[in-house]
């Protein structure tokens, strides 16, 4: 059976998950929102640069968009530093029956993280009773790189001591924001937003708890760590130049600690250049996602993301069409379940009905 979806997002993500659906046998595109005025009336073919328009016209009329009746809303809109207005977008979707999948509020990824703010969870979680429809956000880091992969490999030991989810990512040819978030490109006297454990832990922590939930424990505590290094050269990258003396890599690990021992642990490290921080953790490929368990048997799984069509896309690119798909091919699955919160321990295998055609 043909998902009717309405998309809300044409940023890096939406474009590429569009192009994806135009072409697709089992999702049927029927609205796409934006909240940039110069995109609305716009074909969503051309705002998403594929070779012919496709008939549909973006909007800013949610109304209409609710009107569609779609199977569900597939998110991609701003991050959770914009947390008022998804709450407001997605709340009206649920409110009228549409089941939500999401990539933005990444702390959603486990609603029951205690930092999670009361007026983040309760409204959704009204919404999603009043129109007894479901939401679920997921992504990639925090998300499947970071719960769907490790929790799975657990699932093959008899004994985890120690389950450590890593991303290893260069970070030379990303534009988005790292400077404000985690201090690279600055003097390494700044104190990044990240930096501060609260937020960090927020911020990308919560699948920490999530992990310890799945294996029945309580953790102590949940620690961090930070670490800068200093490049003593000029490094160039698409955003322009880090001057030496300035910080062009950050390591940073996220500690799920159970009896006085670090059990779960997030670890990222994010460098400019493949030369820079030479002594911290790499995979045996660039730019790729690692679990390692300590265990019963141990276990070391490295994930590389990566288009081979000859597009030239990166990465990093490869990684933001993931996350963008894990959203999308979980609608039949969402839509199966229950009214309330879906995380990734409600969902199903998800092989993605229609891929292989």
């Amino acid at each position: 059976m043909t998902k009717r979806v309405v998309v809300w997002g044409t940023g890096f993500v939406g474009k590429m998950v569009i192009a994806e659906i135009a072409r697709h046998p089992f999702f049927e595109l029927v609205g796409v929102g934006v909240s940039n005025p110069d995109k609305v009336g716009r074909d969503v073919g051309e705002l998403c640069g594929l070779d012919e328009p496709l008939g549909l016209a973006a909007t800013d009329d949610v109304d209409a968009l609710i009107a569609l009746a779609p199977d569900a809303l597939v998110h991609y809109g701003p991050t959770a530093a914009q947390a008022d207005d998804n709450i407001a977008l997605i709340t009206r979707f649920l409110r009228a029956g549409i089941d939500v999948c999401s990539t933005s509020m990444t702390p959603w990824v486990w609603p029951a993280m205690k930092l999670n703010p009361p007026n983040w969870i309760e409204p959704i979680t009204e919404a999603c009773e009043a129109g007894q429809s479901s939401c679920l956000t997921t992504g990639i880091d925090p998300g499947f790189a970071n719960d769907l992969f490790p929790m799975t490999l657990m699932g093959l030991c008899g004994e985890v001591r120690k389950v450590r989810a890593s991303e290893l990512l260069d970070y030379t040819n990303y534009e988005g924001e790292y400077e404000f978030e985690m201090g690279i490109g600055k003097p390494p006297e700044h104190r990044p937003l990240l930096e501060n454990k609260d937020i960090l832990v927020f911020a990308w922590g919560a699948t920490v708890p999530m992990i310890a939930h799945a294996a029945g424990i309580e953790l102590d505590e949940i620690t961090t760590t930070w670490d800068k290094w200093v490049t003593p050269v000029e490094v160039k990258s698409a955003k322009g130049v880090i001057e030496p003396g300035n910080v062009a890599a950050v390591r940073f690990t996220i500690n799920g600690v159970f009896n006085g021992e670090t059990r779960i642990q997030l670890e990222h490290v994010n460098r400019v250049g493949a030369d820079s921080a030479p002594d911290w953790p790499t995979g045996n490929d660039n730019d790729v996602y690692r679990v390692e368990i300590e265990g019963s048997p141990s276990i070391t799984q490295e994930t590389a993301f990566r288009f081979t069509d000859g597009s030239g896309r990166d990465a990093a690119a490869a990684g933001c069409l993931a996350t963008g798909m894990r959203a999308l091919n979980a609608v039949p699955a969402v839509n199966d379940l229950p009214p309330g919160w879906v995380t990734a321990l409600d969902l199903p295998l998800i092989a993605g009905t229609g891929t292989i055609r």
